[in-house]
């Protein structure tokens, strides 16, 4: 969730070279970087050749942890414990940095008297309603400065707020991504506690939450020993501060959870306290798994948010640009600007057909009614509520965890798209997928339309990449791509044009927002490649002289400006293509500012005001990095300052002020309504305002902390298809978590072709630990099975050291099995897909999959074959108690009788 800044994390980082190499303490925890981000993970090398601290905190004893000065072994699915543990720490030995958190934070600020923490009530907040497992956030509100009036200075805003209460529809909607990347409205500005001595201020609020996170509890809960939990308490705090600073760093350990927005809210919520956010050596680093990753959120990929972090329109909310740009009109922070990225977007679309008086042609942009999320859709297929699906990308029969549930899925449309380097598992599952052998699936009776469209790889076309750091960087073709391989753009773009050249002369009002796009990027060479400059120009902005922009601050709202991702403007300023900077770090400083262009307005460090006090002057001189110039009138330092550069510390908002002009001089979080890193969330997260400790779904410990064992907001996937494991079942009693190879890339449609690759790892294994081994009677180098209630795979045996037994304070021994993800039925390497063991459940926040911990058994020998193999996972799962699937008279599983009435299975 990159937008939302210090609300939810990956605060204030994010330049490698910059923050990493300059870290004096390095904390990895929910990534294996060295081996999953191998380019990055050499400024952590640099950092520790300097003389840093480097902490790894994995469940698996990696490469990571070989360089790292200190492995913890963790227990899966418990980061909270153990980072709530470090706040108390930091709390009751005051280690916070007090001047930075009184200034920059939400601390001082007094919560309700409504308000109810978890602590209370046994891990739920006040606010909970148990029928639809969803909080209302109205208890979690500030106590206001002053006593809300009748009138409003926005009525638009007013009766939209109105129209949300009262509607009972519109409450069940989807908010997780609601404010986009402004964060939440906030109701009223606080009353506030400067001593921060109040019992309801934040701070208060904070320490009484993590009271009950101590070392002991920390043991209990993630069975790490005191004494290592407060040599990482020691080594972390010592190098945070006025004077030092630790940077933290995380991955899809972190993200796939069903408590993952929550695992990065308290890293978030510690770096603060320790002043270690906005701040050259510190913030939050999240690892991207592809060069574009980021970028494919920026733009985006994602079904709720719209190019920058824009929230998607909704149906029953948004009936106009008036509603939709409702929730910011009067808002403080750049987000109070968010109609004229808005309008610039409609009209870097649709050009002259967006005018004032079709609302900027906002009726031509599609509106979401609620969970249209990836797994949400596949559901959707499977009871026969999709008719056709594009996958770019993606190979989610090996990828996606449930395999089965996704090949269902696929099986039941009426066509698939697939653009992929290879013919890939997604695209022939209708002839060759495990549910073939058993009977479950059978390719006479699949009607699904299979288009496959060879796509051209990174080095076969031009373009940009958004790396994890925020930084775009222009490709050059190396080569052409053979056959019939194109690129996404030439794809899109003609498969545009054609559809385009069908509908002309059309008179039906459906088919106006696709015959009014402005689509005439020039094109070059013998396949009419469209111009990638053109696009990224166009995604730059121009103002009303055709010109490029320089920056978002230049947009208007009254449809004189256009710009296609209003954090990328900025990136051809002056006519000139940014991303294709190449400046050598030798000819530059440490920045490296002309080395590519990082969003927004080349920033390379997020809130970096934060590295100055109040005054504008460097908390230290060591940890310089942007800071007030006097005389000049201006901010200056090291970076471009990402404030205003000419508001002075001391400015003080005027009564009615709106936007950035309503962001006082020493508030560094511009994107937050307040300008406050916030260390309790008053809204916008939509499973408590504060981390609390959950077990996983699927868990064989019971909750230590509070009686409610998962998060009481987590997403199901209801269905037969989607069988979830009873947490603390006897059945399945060991924990599994999965992870990435440095020889394998992903789903393995890139590396499982290739002979070397191949080679190097040969065949599908599990990571099992001496004592696990011998309690399961499993030999190294031989097969194993492994079951959870929606199948059983097989593997060859690892056993190793490197992946130990946890053993609670309570004489509990947890077992944990480490899985590889890579492996299908196809390809030089093939076995067993790993991801095919895994249920759907998923976090509330962002509807990612909690695949990084799940439970299973597991016992010497190969898995049964055909029809057998149903009947074996059966037996497990009428011991397990969960629902049945008995096999059906035609050895058919009842999942098609299931779906609904639309499925075609």
């Amino acid at each position: 969730m990159p937008g939302l800044g210090a609300t939810f994390g990956r605060g204030g980082a994010t330049n490698f070279q910059e923050d990493l190499a300059n870290s004096d303490c390095i904390v990895i925890e929910g990534s294996n970087m060295a081996e999953c981000h191998p380019v990055g993970f050499q400024w952590v090398s640099e950092a520790k050749a300097r003389g840093a601290k480097v902490i790894h905190i994995d469940p698996r004893f990696t490469r990571t942890s070989a360089i790292a000065d200190l492995h913890v072994p963790l227990r899966i699915g418990t980061d909270i414990a153990f980072l709530g543990g470090l706040i108390r720490y930091v709390l009751d030995n005051e280690l916070y940095f007090k001047e930075y958190v009184v200034a920059y934070t939400n601390a001082a600020a007094l919560v309700s008297e409504q308000f109810v923490d978890s602590e209370d009530l046994d891990g739920l907040f006040s606010g909970f309603d148990p029928e639809s497992n969803t909080y209302d956030e109205a208890s979690w509100q500030y106590e206001p400065e002053e006593p809300p009036h009748s009138g409003s200075d926005d009525p638009a805003g007013a009766a939209e707020q109105d129209r949300r209460e009262q509607d009972p529809e519109i409450k069940k909607t989807d908010k997780a991504q609601a404010a986009g990347s402004g964060g939440p409205p906030i109701a009223a500005k606080p009353k506030r506690d400067e001593t921060l001595q109040h019992p309801r201020s934040v701070f208060q609020v904070l320490k009484r939450h993590f009271d009950r996170y101590t070392p002991e509890m920390v043991a209990e809960v993630c069975g790490i020993e005191p004494e290592v939990f407060l040599q990482v308490a020691r080594w972390v705090t010592k190098n945070s501060g006025r004077e030092r600073t630790t940077a933290w760093v995380y991955s899809v350990g972190w993200t796939q959870h069903s408590v993952g927005a929550q695992y990065i809210r308290t890293c978030s919520i510690l770096q603060t306290l320790l002043g270690n956010i906005g701040r050259p050596g510190g913030g939050i680093l999240a690892l991207r798994g592809h060069a574009s990753i980021q970028g494919s959120t920026d733009v985006p990929t994602l079904y709720n948010l719209l190019p920058g972090y824009l929230p998607m329109p909704h149906a029953l909310q948004h009936g106009s640009l008036d509603e939709y740009c409702a929730d910011a009109a009067g808002k403080a922070g750049f987000w109070g600007n968010k109609r004229a990225y808005m309008t610039s977007l409609l009209k870097a679309w649709w050009g002259d057909a967006a005018t004032p008086e079709n609302d900027f042609a906002f009726d031509y942009l599609p509106k979401i009614d609620g969970d249209h999320s990836s797994y949400r859709t596949i559901a959707d297929m499977i009871q026969g509520k999709v008719s056709g699906y594009f996958l770019v990308g993606e190979n989610p029969t090996v990828g996606h965890p449930n395999g089965r549930m996704n090949r269902f899925g696929l099986a039941n449309l009426d066509w698939l798209v697939v653009r992929d380097l290879q013919m890939i598992e997604s695209a022939t599952f209708w002839k060759e997928s495990p549910e073939i052998e058993t009977g479950e699936l059978a390719p006479e009776t699949i009607a699904t339309e299979v288009f496959f469209v060879p796509a051209a790889s990174h080095a076969e076309k031009e373009g940009t990449f958004t790396q994890t750091q925020r930084l775009l960087q222009w490709r050059h073709k190396a080569v052409e791509p053979p056959g019939d391989a194109t690129s996404d753009l030439w794809f899109y773009f003609h498969l545009g044009r054609i559809l385009r050249e069908r509908l002309a002369g059309s008179t039906d009002p459906r088919d106006r927002p696709l015959l009014d796009l402005t689509w005439d990027y020039p094109t070059h060479g013998p396949d009419q490649e469209p111009s990638a400059d053109a696009v990224l120009r166009e995604i730059n902005g121009t103002g009303p002289d055709g010109r490029a922009v320089s920056g978002y601050l230049e947009l208007k709202d009254d449809g004189s400006t256009s710009c296609g991702c209003w954090i990328y403007s900025g990136v051809y300023a002056d006519e000139v293509n940014q991303a294709a900077r190449r400046k050598p770090g030798r000819e530059q400083g440490s920045v490296a500012a002309e080395w590519g262009w990082a969003w927004p307005y080349n920033r390379r460090i997020l809130y970096n005001r934060a590295s100055a006090d109040p005054d504008g002057r460097p908390w230290s001189e060591r940890k310089a990095y942007v800071w007030w110039d006097e005389e000049a009138g201006r901010w200056t330092g090291l970076d471009n300052p990402d404030f205003e550069a000419t508001k002075r510390p001391d400015y003080v908002p005027p009564d009615g002020a709106r936007a950035q002009d309503a962001i006082g001089g020493a508030d560094p979080f511009v994107m937050q309504g307040d300008g406050k890193a916030w260390l309790f969330a008053p809204a916008g997260v939509v499973d408590g305002p504060l981390p609390t400790h959950y077990e996983p779904a699927e868990s064989v410990v019971e909750n230590a902390l509070y009686k409610q064992q998962a998060n009481p907001t987590l997403e199901h996937i209801e269905g037969p298809w989607n069988r979830e494991n009873p947490p603390l079942s006897d059945v399945f009693p060991f924990q599994v978590t999965t992870y990435r190879l440095t020889e394998h890339h992903t789903a393995g449609g890139m590396s499982r072709t290739l002979p070397y690759l191949s080679e190097l790892q040969p065949e599908f294994f599990v990571e099992v630990s001496p004592e696990l081994a011998e309690l399961r009677g499993l030999t190294n180098g031989e097969y194993a099975t492994l079951v959870s209630s929606r199948t059983a795979i097989e593997a060859k045996v690892l056993v190793t050291e490197r992946i130990r037994p946890i053993r609670l304070r309570d004489g509990q021994v947890v077992h944990q099995i480490g899985m590889p993800y890579h492996w299908s039925y196809s390809g030089i390497s093939t076995g067993d897909g790993a991801n095919d063991l895994l249920g759907i459940v998923l976090d509330p926040n962002t509807h990612i999959q909690e695949d990084k911990v799940s439970t299973a058994d597991i016992r010497p020998g190969r898995r049964p074959r055909g029809p057998e193999l149903i009947e074996f996972v059966e037996g497990y799962r009428q011991r397990a108690g969960v629902p049945s699937g008995r096999v059906g008279v035609n050895g058919r599983d009842p999942v098609a009788a299931e779906a609904g009435e639309g499925s075609k299975l």
